[in-house]
């Protein structure tokens, strides 16, 4: 069993800066790729960043230059250094794990979501 939980949404003024975290625990070999989704008022889940195991990132071209997905793999832990926000930020962030549970079997996690509100 693995368990993801999500720390770091908040109320934020337009131009701040949020560090969203996503920690795995239990049983498990290791964890492959993280990803951040979010999902804003009435819009469709979106891919925000992604982070392979080797370290290599892709963002959405909405979050370029603001947002940084980096992770410690030995606090399994993945994080999303978001900058210079706008209210069109604003929305439910949810972290998306792809985690080696044994050497044959993978497995998708999510986290369970933290509200990210950008306003003034």
């Amino acid at each position: 069993q693995v368990q993801l939980v999500e720390s770091g949404g908040d109320l934020v003024q337009p131009g701040g800066s949020l560090r969203l975290s996503c920690a795995a625990s239990g049983s498990f070999f290791s964890i492959q790729a993280m990803r951040w989704y979010r999902q804003g008022p009435g819009k469709q889940r979106e891919l925000v960043a992604h982070i392979t195991s080797g370290g290599t990132t892709n963002y959405a071209d909405s979050v370029k230059g603001r947002f940084a997905i980096s992770r410690d793999n030995a606090k399994n832990t993945v994080y999303l250094q978001m900058n210079s926000l706008k209210p069109e930020d604003t929305a439910v962030y949810y972290c998306n794990l792809k985690v080696q549970i044994t050497r044959l079997l993978t497995a998708d996690y999510w986290g369970q979501g933290t509200q990210v509100t950008v306003s003034s």
